[in-house]
């Protein structure tokens, strides 16, 4: 349920077909070496001056030692997440593979590695076959809690995954016929607060102490109808203050919030056609990555579109971005990882997109990619079926 169904004949080296509705990146002439998007514009405008430029110098990154899994990894959505932790100088990676969480901190090297596997529970010390939809680290303030949404329900763990200090059993009593019920989606929010997304549309917010493990339900979302697929808070600095928060559905709708001692719906993003799979925001900006290979970039206050640029030729698996320095990564069934930057005009506002690294990963199905610090100097990425973590580094 947390994957679009694979589509037969599909392999990494096929053409991309007509009906996947792809349009290849516009390569400009490196003079401008960005593309201007600004305001206000039409549909017609969007199509005529929304081209990428790629950047007349590529940002190289080189691949690195690959840190092994002790299983593949599924095909889900976001199925990667990274800690970084700089003071140690260690990298905590987290990946699913069924009904298993995979776990291995790698030295910045790799040549050291240990692991550990977390199992989805129904609660208690009962071990239950139910899948793990997603695995995710939420850094607050005060800790850092391991996030896991399954079947089931939702467990948070402390950053290492060796105590269990919440579970959350979904509230399911009569599903309907054949519609499958799971948690997905996970993002910290507001210094305090977890939010996690369920199949039904619903978004569960959790209050986090500082310490322990009297985490309550403190509010639940309902503006969404279909299944949540992605949940991000803002990583920059937002210069309206107030949007931080994005949820996206199967539908390919957004919904834009503010995360304070109660969350409200600030403007809600209409579908178009194609679910969203994965949703960042940075500085006011949300980038939204979607099944027929589009990033799409919106104005987080208004919900205005402000670009679409074609990044790739099948469905996109996995977004993220460099709160340092405005890098954005995506990560797509096309066995391709691309390397953006997305900045504003300082005289006009105005949101920039330059294309900085193209990055194939041979014959794999990539279903999760991350960078690896927050400036975005290297970035890790798994592929379906497959028992290791490609890792990669700014030259």
């Amino acid at each position: 349920p947390a994957a679009p169904p694979h589509r037969a004949g599909w392999s990494p080296r096929s053409p991309c077909p007509a009906s996947a509705g792809c349009v290849p990146v516009t390569q400009a002439t490196p003079t401008p070496s960005r593309a201007v998007m600004s305001s206000p514009c039409d549909a017609r405008a969007l199509t005529t001056r929304c081209a990428v430029a790629m950047a007349a110098g590529d940002t190289g990154y080189r691949k690195e030692r690959s840190v092994p899994l002790k299983s593949s990894s599924s095909a889900l959505y976001n199925n990667l997440s990274v800690l970084p932790l700089r003071d140690k100088q260690l990298t905590y990676f987290a990946a699913v593979h069924g009904s298993t969480v995979s776990l291995a901190s790698a030295s910045a090297d790799g040549l050291s590695v240990s692991h550990r596997q977390l199992q989805a529970k129904e609660g208690g010390l009962a071990v239950s076959a139910s899948i793990v939809t997603q695995a995710s680290w939420c850094v607050l303030p005060s800790r850092v809690l391991l996030v896991l949404t399954s079947q089931k329900g939702i467990q948070m763990y402390e950053s290492d995954g060796s105590i269990m200090v919440y579970w959350h059993a979904l509230d399911v009593l009569e599903p309907p016929p054949a519609q499958a019920v799971f948690a997905r989606g996970i993002a910290a929010a507001s210094g305090r607060f977890i939010c996690v997304g369920t199949s039904s549309g619903l978004v569960l917010v959790f209050d986090i102490p500082s310490k322990g493990t009297n985490i309550t339900l403190s509010e639940v979302l309902e503006e969404h109808r279909d299944s949540i697929t992605d949940i991000a808070s803002e990583v920059g600095e937002n210069p309206d203050g107030d949007a931080d928060l994005v949820t996206a559905d199967d539908s390919g709708a957004l919904c834009v919030w503010r995360s304070k001692e109660e969350f409200s719906l600030l403007t809600k993003i209409s579908a178009f056609g194609w679910t969203c799979s994965s949703v960042k925001l940075w500085n006011g900006v949300i980038a939204a990555g979607y099944g027929n290979g589009q990033i799409r970039l919106y104005e987080a206050m208004s919900g205005a579109l402000r670009a679409t640029v074609s990044a790739h030729a099948r469905w996109i698996y996995a977004l993220d971005l460099a709160p340092l320095t405005g890098k954005l990564l995506s990560g797509a069934e096309d066995s391709y990882v691309q390397i953006w930057k997305l900045s504003r005009s300082p005289d006009t506002g105005d949101i920039e997109i330059e294309h900085c690294h193209s990055e194939c990963v041979t014959d794999t199905q990539l279903c999760g990619a991350r960078f690896c610090d927050p400036e975005g100097n290297a970035f890790a990425a798994t592929g379906y079926d497959l028992s290791e973590i490609v890792r990669y580094g700014q030259v």
